[in-house]
């Protein structure tokens, strides 16, 4: 893209309709759209310049790099998923899977089974958009088509997100800037807004509140996985979300998934929590590392989901009183109404 710098604006715009934000977001006026970037940003005097904060070269790899940014968001739109479509293959005994599974924007799959059963193989499966070529033999499609290798394995923008039992920051930097950045690099205009957004959000699922300035480094394991969650729901340009037992992370399960599923992702999640299990709008079991049966979730279900949750925040309540150091000396039948 540098041939660009010596590009009339008016061309430039013409690909780009975006580039003149950039000038705009520096406080630099364009007023002839035939000058290219070049002459605008040499025509900057020194005083202008210290106003700005910035080098001449430094505004010219900043235009650049926007530009770069701006055509990888376009391109991730173009690359909306509407579905994603899940082939089976065989188990570990080699016995057929004989099932085919549609997944639309706003969906939560849950995958259940016992520990080893083959969860996380599934989940990779998805991530990697299995063509045959994993030891399942799956075959994973994106909007009823397999995906090209460059769709399939590039690193930026990937249509897939995962979150996983454990997530520990080790760059030094606050929860503000980090989330900072990644707004900037979304190219969101009011980063300050979405900054303090995605921090309210994260509080909402964590247990214990954290603020802009502390240290991504002092974040425990659950204030990492709300934060991660928030951003991934919130800033993330990818549409599907891998979860592995989220009920491990000390955050609000409930508020996570409905803010997923509000965001429109395609959510799959491995769980052992009965209560997450319901959730979802369907359920795989998994055995011997194949998938044995799929379960919707009925009307029965969802009458027994409710007496879960309220057992959950029974239970929830004692969670609270243990850590504010309160004595539990209370009828447990009658508080569970037993």
């Amino acid at each position: 893209m540098t041939e660009l710098m010596n590009t009339p604006i008016a061309v430039i715009t013409e690909e780009h309709p975006y580039a003149m934000d950039y000038f705009r977001s520096v406080g630099v006026s364009v007023a002839d759209s035939e000058l290219t970037p070049r002459e605008i940003i040499d025509a900057l005097n020194d005083e202008v310049l210290e106003d700005k904060g910035f080098s001449k070269e430094q505004i010219s790899s900043h235009f650049i790099e926007f530009l770069k940014q701006a055509a990888m968001l376009k391109s991730t739109a173009e690359r909306s998923v509407h579905s994603v479509t899940i082939i089976g293959g065989k188990d570990k005994s080699g016995t057929p899977e004989n099932f085919e599974l549609t997944l639309n924007p706003g969906d939560i799959l849950c995958i259940v089974g016992t520990t080893g059963s083959g969860k996380s193989r599934l989940l990779a499966d998805i991530e990697c958009f299995a063509q045959k070529d994993t030891p399942t033999e799956r075959t994973v499609m994106v909007n009823g088509k397999i995906l090209a290798g460059e769709d399939r394995f590039r690193l930026e923008n990937k249509l897939v997100a995962q979150l996983s039992q454990n997530m520990n920051f080790v760059v030094d930097m606050s929860v503000g800037e980090f989330i900072a950045m990644h707004a900037s690099s979304r190219m969101i205009p009011d980063i300050e807004a979405t900054v303090e957004a995605v921090i309210t959000c994260a509080n909402e699922l964590a247990g214990e509140t954290f603020t802009y300035e502390t240290a991504l480094t002092q974040l425990s394991g659950g204030q990492s996985r709300a934060l991660m969650i928030a951003d991934t729901a919130m800033l993330s340009s990818s549409p599907i979300v891998l979860i592995d037992e989220i009920e491990n992370a000390g955050v609000d399960r409930r508020k996570a998934l409905e803010l997923l599923v509000k965001k429109e992702k395609i959510v799959l999640m491995s769980t052992h929590d009965p209560i997450l299990a319901l959730m979802g709008n369907r359920r795989l079991a998994i055995h011997n590392g194949g998938v044995k049966k799929i379960i919707e979730t009925d009307k029965d279900e969802l009458a027994g989901l409710e007496v879960l949750q309220s057992v959950d925040a029974k239970l929830m309540q004692l969670r609270t009183m243990l850590r504010a150091g309160e004595k539990i000396s209370i009828d447990m039948k009658k508080f569970f109404q037993l």
